[in-house]
């Protein structure tokens, strides 16, 4: 038994949404029960008790879209690499960097972002992978560190024409390896999607073998309309918008979850709710690449499941929060705007994500759910109660104020030190391989 209390207790549950000094109590990988401190502390005397001295606690983030392959991508210098648009960034920086990674390199990159996710309180990773260089176990390199980390992820390839058919071919078949390998797992800690990069680097063949190769149980994790250059190659070769496109290929479905959606149509969003597709939002890759503010608040208010991810970007999903929210009243010139709409993608729409893929309810405290739960040093100076949570971790948190962290009932981090994982060695092995990447994508 572990015991979390002595703190601001944030559920997410509607029932019993804020405890002034609450605790959290948790048996195995499930949560036994929320209350008060004085009562889960009677109750579960002899649990082990972590002191949240004050501080906020609350369910772990939830990251619905990132890139572990751009982990190395830090302060890396490509000669030549002068990008004049969204294609240029796409071939001269990430396609560059992810057709160079070894099997070796992308097992440290998984690394590197699942140990910064576990110092900003994420415990539930759904990553989008590319590595051209090496194909083959690349998805079973990033169990490998998923493992080790001790944190929840659902991983797919990127599936793309864009080097061949050979490549086209082994991408689909890493994905059915792996989605079999996950289907299989009983630990509801890792689970698998049929990845694919966007439509504009997918044959119909491709199309095709790909959706021969994927279990009903799981549905694709794609990029729609990042950048309006997608859209356009569509129209071209296939004299329709993206997501109809999408629709004919049989892509579309509640277990299916489109990326950036940034030129869609109001058409285009009637097809996606009318399938229960999920839509995922990355601000501040959207922003950093000029591709545009997509229709989000649109996108949501369509009653479309949204959720809210980093692109590899950040692993701070509060600093997304933070992002999304100012984009969109920046956009709009509405002041008003996104209040609403922003938290529910993180705190509502990522678990309803979540869920789509993993047993256990993520995203709550509350009897039976995952026990997946951090502890953030933030000691409000002003009143803090269940009307105003949302504005309280806006306004006065960040990813680095999470100071422990729990998945799957096992403390990852306590009081900012890592448990059970010798940090200075890892990233002594994570930094000998981004050299080494360096090396050979530069000579």
């Amino acid at each position: 038994m572990l015991v979390i209390g002595n703190g601001r207790l944030v559920t997410r549950d509607p029932e019993q949404p804020f405890f002034e000094n609450g605790a959290v109590a948790m048996d195995g990988t499930t949560i036994k029960k929320v209350g008060t401190l004085e009562e889960i502390k009677k109750e579960f005397h002899d649990a082990e008790y972590v002191d949240a001295k004050g501080g906020v606690i609350m369910p772990a983030f939830i990251n619905t879209h990132e890139h572990i392959y751009s982990a190395m991508a830090r302060g890396l210098s490509i000669k030549g690499y002068d990008p004049k648009g969204f294609l240029d960034i796409l071939d001269g920086m990430w396609w560059t960097i992810d057709r160079h990674l070894t099997g070796e390199q992308t097992r440290q990159s998984a690394r590197a972002t699942y140990l910064d996710s576990i110092k900003n309180g994420v415990t539930t990773v759904f990553d989008h992978h590319a590595s051209f260089g090496e194909i083959k176990d690349s998805l079973f390199a990033i169990e490998d560190a998923a493992k080790e980390m001790s944190v929840r992820t659902c991983l797919c390839y990127e599936i793309s024409d864009r080097d061949g058919m050979d490549k086209a071919r082994a991408a689909v078949m890493e994905n059915a390896s792996w989605i079999k390998h996950a289907l299989a797992d009983d630990t509801d800690m890792i689970a698998g999607m049929m990845g694919m990069h966007a439509q504009f680097t997918i044959s119909d063949e491709t199309m095709e073998l790909a959706a021969a190769n994927k279990p009903a149980e799981v549905g694709y994790h794609i990029h729609v309309a990042e950048g309006i250059e997608d859209l356009h190659d569509c129209l071209k070769k296939y004299g329709k918008r993206i997501v109809d496109r999408l629709m004919d290929c049989n892509i579309l479905g509640e277990k299916t979850l489109l990326a950036h959606c940034i030129y869609v149509n109001p058409h285009e969003m009637q097809l996606i709710k009318d399938t229960d597709t999920m839509v995922v939002h990355n601000p501040e890759s959207n922003m950093g690449n000029a591709c545009g503010c997509p229709p989000t608040m649109e996108i949501v208010h369509r009653g479309i499941l949204t959720g809210l991810g980093t692109d590899g970007y950040t692993h701070d999903m509060t600093e997304s929060f933070k992002v999304a929210n100012v984009l969109h009243k920046h956009h709009l010139c509405d002041a008003n705007a996104a209040w609403g709409e922003v938290p529910q993608m993180l705190f509502e729409g990522n678990a309803k994500i979540a869920n789509r893929y993993f047993k256990k309810q993520l995203g709550v405290l509350k009897e039976g759910a995952a026990a997946d739960v951090i502890v953030t040093d933030y000691i409000p100076l002003t009143p803090m109660d269940a009307s105003n949570i949302n504005g309280h971790i806006l306004f006065g948190m960040t990813g680095r104020s999470v100071v422990t962290t729990v998945c799957n009932g096992k403390v990852l981090m306590k009081n900012r030190e890592l448990v059970g994982l010798d940090e200075e060695k890892i990233l002594y092995e994570v930094r000998e391989e981004a050299k080494k990447l360096a090396h050979s994508i530069n000579g």
